[in-house]
């Protein structure tokens, strides 16, 4: 599928409750003070000069495979624009989970863009690597957000305690490990605590042609209504309210 071709703006959309959100949340380019102490942070993190070895428990980097990796590097090669970022900002603003999950930290911009909205907001986000995750819980502490619990563990090992303990999951962001076997694991995992309210994002659906299959998959799960496709990022809604609609969205 070419995005460009098929990507509409809000001209394109009938949905009442896609035509908000496109223009109060995905289009939306309100400045909030707290995105200018978290783009410092990762201006910070361009310029370090500092090496850490990785443990990588997913696809890997697409860019550089080596295990000893400048923190400057994987800030430029992983972590998510600002634009990107500061649309995570907006759906955790516009949505208000009481609780976000986000599997995948890296160096913690994500996160702390889903921690800033809201300090009541609790997010728990999961880190594989423990040399990365010691990165991302200095950034934390010192952006001073109180609300972020970082967990050190792979993905499949924390899923399962975790997911035996919730009745719902209100807002997750699938972030790490970009393959195709293991999207769909965590999405079926995970599927089966959504509830009406509950909104999936899903990163780098284009990344590989594993990852669009992933993506192409997910679209027609049963339980899922309305799905919206960024290019960068696909959102995913359970609310049965919505009609089974797929959406493809200039941004």
């Amino acid at each position: 599928m070419n995005y460009r071709k098929k990507a509409v703006n809000q001209h394109g959309i009938h949905s009442p409750f896609l035509f908000e959100l496109y223009n109060n949340v995905i289009a939306d380019t309100t400045p909030f003070y707290c995105f200018e102490d978290i783009e410092s942070m990762r201006a910070k993190l361009l310029l370090s000069p500092l090496e850490v070895e990785i443990n990588d428990f997913g696809a890997g980097s697409s860019i550089n495979k080596a295990n000893k990796r400048k923190v400057s590097d994987i800030a430029k090669n992983t972590l998510k624009t600002k634009k990107y970022g500061q649309l995570l900002f907006r759906l955790v603003n516009r949505f208000k989970p009481q609780e976000v999950l986000e599997l995948g930290t890296s160096l913690g911009v994500s996160t702390m863009y889903l921690a800033a909205s809201n300090s009541n907001t609790k997010v728990i986000t999961v880190e594989g690597c423990p040399n990365i995750a010691k990165i991302a819980q200095i950034n934390f502490d010192k952006i001073g957000y109180s609300n972020i619990e970082l967990v050190n563990q792979t993905f499949d090992d924390f899923l399962e305690d975790y997911l035996a303990k919730k009745d719902r999951l209100d807002f997750v962001f699938f972030d790490g490990n970009h393959t195709k076997e293991a999207t769909l694991r965590y999405f079926n995992w995970c599927v089966e605590k959504t509830n009406n309210d509950t909104v999936f994002v899903f990163d780098d659906i284009y990344w590989s042609d594993g990852m669009k299959a992933a993506w192409q998959e997910i679209k027609t799960h049963p339980q899922i209504t309305t799905t919206v496709d960024l290019f960068a990022l696909g959102i995913v809604f359970f609310n049965k309210d919505l009609s089974k609609e797929n959406f493809v969205l200039r941004f």
